[in-house]
Parts: structure tokens; C-alpha cells; sequence
């Protein structure tokens, strides 16, 4: 099992049932911050924590993708969203970040570093010898982020995609779990 330092003063549990409003709080927040030079404000701003909150309560009932918080004084902070890699090139034993969201109020506060490490845990578990994630291209902050955990780009798996009604590049970022 890796050995992963996070602040002691943050709670890292699996998400409950009761968790999927804040969980979807966090999502709609850090998306509106992280991507507001990125993708369209228009769409941004008419992001809905309500209609997040029904998919994570899904989520969290289906126990698909599995989901971890981050809680510090009692309040929600971040979540990680993981499994079995969806990629139709995936093998089984690759696994998959679907999504890492803090609070850009607790960004640099290894808040995400504490998530990863859960989810890399988890892995090594189930038997994942390697992991992938999606990100945009232009998202900057998430790229250094996820490189200085040791992923790396896959520029073979570069595809356009739309948000917004603009077009963005997603990539493919992998590691391997090591022993």
C-alpha cells in the first residue's frame, strides 16, 4: 500500500448517502472556477448543483464510480471519483480517475494529493496495475497537478470535444501503480 502524506486535519471517508448535495456543491464550484477561462461562462454559470446532486446520489446508491470526500471541520472540501478504466482500449486490470474536485479555497492544501492517494490505495486493492484520467488540454492547473503525481500525457489519445459550443482538446494522462 503507497504511503501518502495529507493534512491530518482532513477527513478522507468514503461518500455517504447524505453527502451528495455537498458533493455536487464542490463539483459545480471548482468547475466554475477551475474552467471560467476555458469553457464558455454561458455555460458555466448555468451549471446546477440540483441536477448534480441527483447524478451523485445515483452514483453513491450504485456505489459506481466509487467516491471518497474530503471533509475538514465538518465541511466537504473535495471528492475523487474512481474504477475500472470506461476506455474501450482499457484492460482490466487499468483503473480510472473519473474526477478529483477540491474547493479552490483549499487548493495547495494537498487536499488532492490526500484524494489521489486514497483512490491509488483502493487500487492497489483491487488489483490495478495501472491509471488513467481524462483531462482538458487547456486546463493547466489539473495537467501540473496530475504530472507531478507521476502521470503522464498520452498525445496518441488528444480528441476534440465540445462544451459550451466550444472546442476544447482532452487527453489522456497514465501511470502505472508500481508495488
Amino acid at each position: 500500500m503507497p504511503h501518502c502524506y495529507h493534512q491530518r486535519s482532513v477527513n478522507l471517508r468514503p461518500a455517504a448517502f447524505t453527502d451528495a448535495r455537498d458533493v455536487a456543491n464542490v463539483h459545480v464550484l471548482t468547475w466554475q472556477t477551475a474552467y471560467r477561462d476555458i469553457v464558455p461562462d454561458t455555460y458555466l454559470d448555468t451549471l446546477s448543483a440540483e441536477k448534480r446532486e441527483l447524478l451523485w446520489r445515483q452514483a453513491i446508491s450504485k456505489g459506481t464510480p466509487e467516491l471518497w470526500v474530503a471533509e475538514a471541520e465538518g465541511v466537504i472540501t473535495g471528492f475523487v471519483a474512481f474504477g475500472p478504466s470506461r476506455d474501450s482500449d482499457g484492460s482490466a486490470d487499468t483503473g480510472e480517475i473519473e474526477a478529483i474536485y477540491v474547493l479552490p479555497a483549499y487548493w495547495g492544501t494537498r487536499t488532492g494529493y490526500g484524494l489521489w492517494c486514497i483512490a491509488q490505495q483502493r487500487f492497489a486493492e483491487r488489483g490495478f496495475v495501472s491509471v488513467t484520467l481524462w483531462v482538458l488540454k487547456e486546463n493547466l492547473r489539473a495537467t501540473r497537478f496530475y504530472e507531478s503525481l507521476g502521470f503522464e500525457a498520452e498525445s496518441a489519445s488528444e480528441k476534440d470535444i465540445r462544451i459550451g459550443g466550444r472546442a476544447l482538446k482532452e487527453i489522456r494522462y497514465a501511470r502505472n501503480l508500481g508495488r
